[in-house]
C-alpha cells in the first residue's frame, strides 16, 4: 500500500491549504484514513481522523479550522486548513488503515509564515 501526499507549501497566517493523500495498491477498504503532523522538535500528533462512515475526529486545536473529508470511491482524504497560523506549521502526515495494517505517508510540509 502506497500513500501519495500532495498540497503542502509556504501560506501566509490566515490563509487556506487543501491537503490531499490518494491510497493505492490496497485490495482491502480503508477502515480509517486521516493526518497528523510533526513540528520541529515536537512529537507526532493527531490531526483529524475519519472513519469509512465519515466520522471524524479532531484535534482540539484544529477544530472549526480545519475539515477532513473522504472520498472511498478512490480511497483518497482531504484536509482543507484554514484561518492557518504558525503553530499549524509542521510536516503533515496521512495514514490509513485496513485490516492488514496501518500506512502512512511521505509526509509534506506545511509552512505559515509572513
Amino acid at each position: 500500500v502506497q500513500l501519495q501526499a500532495s498540497g503542502g507549501g509556504l501560506v501566509q497566517p490566515g490563509g487556506s491549504l487543501r491537503l490531499s493523500c490518494a491510497a493505492s495498491g490496497s485490495i482491502f477498504r480503508m477502515l480509517f484514513m486521516g493526518w497528523y503532523r510533526q513540528a520541529p522538535g515536537k512529537q507526532r500528533e493527531s490531526v483529524a481522523t475519519i472513519s469509512s462512515r465519515s466520522i471524524t475526529n479532531y484535534a482540539d486545536s484544529v477544530k472549526g479550522r480545519f475539515t477532513i473529508s473522504r472520498d472511498n470511491a478512490e480511497n483518497t482524504v482531504y484536509l482543507q486548513m484554514n484561518s492557518l497560523n504558525a503553530e499549524d506549521t509542521a510536516v503533515y502526515y496521512c495514514i490509513a488503515v485496513n485490516s492488514a495494517g496501518t500506512y502512512w505517508g511521505q509526509g509534506t510540509k506545511v509552512t505559515v509564515s509572513s
